[in-house]
């Protein structure tokens, strides 16, 4: 993208920035690299700092609404310590580590409508201006992938995907939030539950798996869910029966549904093993942290029309669906259009 003026707190004639990744996709974990590229203003001026902000648009529901927010979820320093010369160019490479965590953006080349942001913050004379915000497209680890593909296999068609703000009890869960991946059921499943949602909760070891059915669907009381917990390797992908082991999955996740009216609204679950058991979201998944999306954030808010998790589906194998809801990619494309113009335009507010 151009070079973005950095307004607000240095002004017209200041400094500039463009921060510009290198090609291709990353992976949860993985290695994010790129360079920012300066440009001096009308004087010289100190670079304190030049950090880059992990951001996300996440959901967050309390009892009387859905409200979406912006969270800053990681930040590093890349730079700094130099002075930019009027009208210099000067440019740092980074190399930075993604959180585990990291949500899924993409989905064998197709947007799930998850939108992450980086984020490019100067510290100059004091002060600290928000610069270039660039949009960050995050593949699936191959596990992740293997088990979507199953999952597609089995019959189960790709719905959607959001990031839910919230913790989920019984797990290892890092992010202040988490994404869910929304599958209709197969046909064997289809009059047992109405929806399924998958988490992934990526470490280095490995990776926890949450299942969870019939979110918000009516079934049980105090807005509590059946979930399964499951925890597999990075290793040994190629030679994994995944359609046996998701199927077995699932059905303990139907049979867990079956019997959860017999069990209190409010006794959460724990996970049991180190290979599989049970988790819990509590109030919808917030009863870890209460309050609303941009309670992490600097802009939160809501917003009307689709949310940001309705997307076309996710493509060539697997889970190959037809567009959800008569939404179209074009539509898709410019949700995520409208968080990065709509931050820029805040930032300016703000300045």
């Amino acid at each position: 993208m151009v070079f973005k003026r950095l307004l607000g707190s240095l002004g017209v004639g200041g400094p500039t920035v463009d921060t510009v990744l290198d090609p291709g996709v990353a992976v949860p974990g993985g290695t994010l690299r790129g360079q920012v590229h300066l440009k001096g203003g009308d004087a010289d001026y100190d670079i304190e700092q030049i950090t880059l902000e992990l951001v996300a648009r996440v959901e967050a529901e309390t009892e009387d609404a859905e409200h979406e927010g912006t969270v800053v979820f990681d930040r590093f320093t890349v730079g700094g310590g130099f002075r930019l010369a009027e009208g210099e160019q000067h440019s740092v490479l980074f190399s930075v580590t993604l959180p585990w965590e990291t949500p899924v953006t993409e989905l064998y080349g197709q947007p799930l409508g998850v939108v992450l942001g980086l984020r490019t913050e100067l510290a100059v004379a004091g002060a600290k201006d928000k610069g270039d915000l660039d949009p960050l497209a995050v593949g699936p680890l191959p596990v992740q992938e293997a088990i979507l593909e199953s999952l597609g296999q089995l019959g189960f068609d790709f719905k959607s995907a959001d990031l839910e703000y919230g913790r989920i009890g019984g797990t290892g869960q890092q992010l202040p939030f988490y994404q869910e991946i929304e599958l209709s059921p197969s046909p064997r499943y289809a009059h047992e539950v109405n929806e399924i949602e998958v988490t992934f909760l990526a470490h280095p070891g490995g990776m926890e798996v949450v299942l969870e059915a019939d979110k918000r669907g009516g079934l049980f009381s105090g807005g509590h869910d059946a979930l399964t917990r499951h925890t597999v390797s990075h290793s040994d992908i190629a030679q994994h029966d995944w359609n046996t082991e998701v199927d077995a999955w699932v059905r303990q996740l139907v049979e867990h549904r079956a019997s959860y009216g017999a069990h209190s609204a409010h006794g959460g679950y724990g996970h049991s093993d180190a290979h599989g058991g049970y988790a819990d979201k509590g109030d919808h998944g917030h009863g870890d942290h209460g309050g609303h999306g941009h309670g992490h954030g600097e802009h939160g808010g809501h917003r009307s029309g689709p949310g940001m998790g309705t997307v076309v589906a996710a493509g060539a194998a697997g889970l190959a669906v037809g567009v959800v809801g008569g939404m179209v990619a074009a539509e898709v494309v410019d949700e995520v259009g409208d968080f990065f113009e709509g931050e820029e335009e805040e930032e300016g507010d703000e300045g």
